[in-house]
């Protein structure tokens, strides 16, 4: 798997320890069901994590399968908040 995380995302985890958590929420919608990505630099114990390589932050996965490449990046200028994309996707193909 390649990751790809902007220069703002690798400074923002930094900034909170280092480590950054990416794992997979699902929701119905009308249409049916979609996965997302969630991300965040704070642990949750209810998932089993497992460390993946990538240049700059301590990255940990909790999902049943990699993608080909994982975007990373930051959004926000007061609330910022970290974003994880499947190769380019904000839902999990």
């Amino acid at each position: 798997m390649k990751v790809v995380a902007s220069q703002p995302a690798v400074e923002f985890v930094s900034e909170r320890g280092g480590q950054l958590f990416v794992w997979s929420k699902s929701s119905r919608c009308c249409r049916g069901g979609m996965t997302f990505l969630e991300a965040s630099t704070q642990r949750d114990d209810r998932r089993a994590y497992r460390r993946v390589p990538a240049d700059g932050i301590e990255l940990y996965v909790d999902l049943s399968r990699l993608p080909e490449e994982l975007d990373i990046d930051v959004s926000g200028r007061f609330h910022r908040k970290l974003h994880a994309y499947w190769e380019g996707c904000a839902w999990v193909t």
